[in-house]
């Protein structure tokens, strides 16, 4: 099952820069060249490469065998709310020791109180001739945030409001442990003095597991938006190369803070990739435009579900649930990129993959979140169509979701990037 490949993709993604390593490593065994911002490109049509921005950034594209006259494309990000670890000390209490940490997006805090947690990320390494980037998983039950005895505040259950620099303070050891910066070190097998900055975030340590009566549901840290990213490259890997349509993967980290980073959605960092190519395969402007034109993108983000326990919450006219099928997602004030053109196509082409797909929006008094799609837009314009999969608890440090969900929009993605989709004028498209 798709599910079990999913899991494997989060257990090894702990953080966004090991999301974008583990998908290179994915694309390299099916054949993708590695490329490097800073060096000249040279490309062979058919071929697959991929790139990295800031290692947490990652484009992969295959060249059709002409020159592309439509990019067929989708979208998903990196990044997951969490909490940025700061120092490896936090000055306070002379018994406890802490890490200074602040938070990153939108989470439930009480959903990260009283489990396991260890730090992830990269750290920035001297070494004989200057520095580099090393990734680093504390591959260990480390921290936990403690919540406050409900004999200390006997109202707890009719709610609290998260104090991040007071509540959400993660416990690391008690006085005479060894430092994080001496763990770090001792894991990258350096001096601690060789340890020049690191990018850390928090993260659970409760690995990926499936559940219910039948095994139908699935849970996990990250799935939001580790979901979409896995299916994406799932569906671009196991799709064939075309004649004239280009293939591109897009997985942007900084989602959950905006996108408005060298690394996210609003970068230049497809356009700049789209310029290159067109530069290599000798593309005019016209030649550009065109193809910019004739082509679609999936912008992939996971919707809610239905609640079990709060089904009032969703909209009465348009309910999703998990193994429902793919989710389609609008939005009137655009939060979404979905318009009747971009849908009706993508339900097409999972009509004829026999891949269920199911609609979302919000309820009208329920304003929703925002995604990459209508960000991105801002600096490529292509028709795009909002995707996902239904799932529970968004932004909490576990979430929960479908177990055939995972198929289902694989299955969508790899369709939509064998598809035959052509524009043959405004609004007319041929499949």
């Amino acid at each position: 099952m798709s599910v079990q490949a999913l899991m494997d993709f989060i257990e090894r993604s702990p953080s966004p820069y090991h999301a974008a390593a583990y998908a290179a490593k994915l694309l390299e065994g099916a054949g993708f060249l590695p490329l490097e911002e800073h060096e000249k490109w040279e490309l062979t049509p058919g071929q697959g490469y991929y790139v990295t921005r800031n290692q947490s950034s990652l484009i992969a594209f295959r060249l059709p065998w002409q020159k592309p006259e439509r990019w067929l494309l989708t979208a998903a990000h990196s990044d997951s709310p969490t909490f940025a670890v700061k120092n490896d000390r936090l000055e306070g209490d002379k018994t406890y020791l802490r890490l200074a940490v602040e938070g990153y997006g939108g989470m439930n805090c009480a959903s990260w109180l009283d489990r396991p947690l260890t730090v992830a990320g990269r750290v920035l390494v001297r070494t004989g001739g200057g520095a580099e980037s090393r990734l680093v998983y504390l591959d260990r039950d480390l921290l936990t945030i403690p919540s406050l005895a409900i004999h200390m505040q006997r109202d707890v259950n009719k709610g609290h409001e998260y104090n991040p620099q007071r509540d959400m303070q993660p416990l690391y050891g008690l006085t005479g442990s060894r430092s994080l910066t001496e763990l770090l070190a001792e894991e990258l097998g350096v001096e601690k003095e060789a340890l020049l900055a690191w990018d850390l975030v928090l993260c659970p340590r409760q690995k990926p597991v499936v559940l219910g009566a039948e095994g139908e549901l699935f849970q996990a840290p990250r799935i939001d938006d580790l979901g979409c990213a896995w299916a994406c490259l799932e569906g671009l890997i196991s799709a064939g190369g075309q004649e004239k349509t280009g293939q591109i993967y897009c997985l942007f980290d900084n989602e959950e803070v905006g996108s408005g980073t060298r690394q996210g959605a609003l970068s230049t960092f497809l356009p700049d990739v789209l310029e290159r190519i067109a530069c290599c395969l000798s593309m005019d402007g016209q030649e550009q435009r065109m193809a910019l034109a004739g082509s679609m993108l999936l912008s992939a983000d996971n919707g809610h579900a239905v609640h079990p326990n709060f089904t009032e919450k969703s909209d009465p006219a348009n309910r999703v649930y998990p193994n429902g099928g793919v989710v389609v997602k609008y939005s009137a004030n655009q939060k979404y990129t979905t318009n009747s053109l971009t849908a009706g196509v993508f339900r097409a082409v999972c009509q004829k993959a026999g891949v269920p797909v199911q609609t979302f929006a919000n309820r009208a008094d329920e304003p929703g979140g925002s995604t990459l799609g209508n960000l991105l837009g801002q600096q490529v314009s292509i028709p795009m169509v909002d995707i996902g999969m239904a799932q529970l608890a968004m932004h909490s440090a576990v979430e929960t979701a479908g177990s055939k969900d995972p198929d289902y929009l694989a299955g969508a993605c790899a369709a939509f990037y064998q598809s035959a989709l052509t524009r043959k004028g405004d609004g007319r498209y041929s499949f």
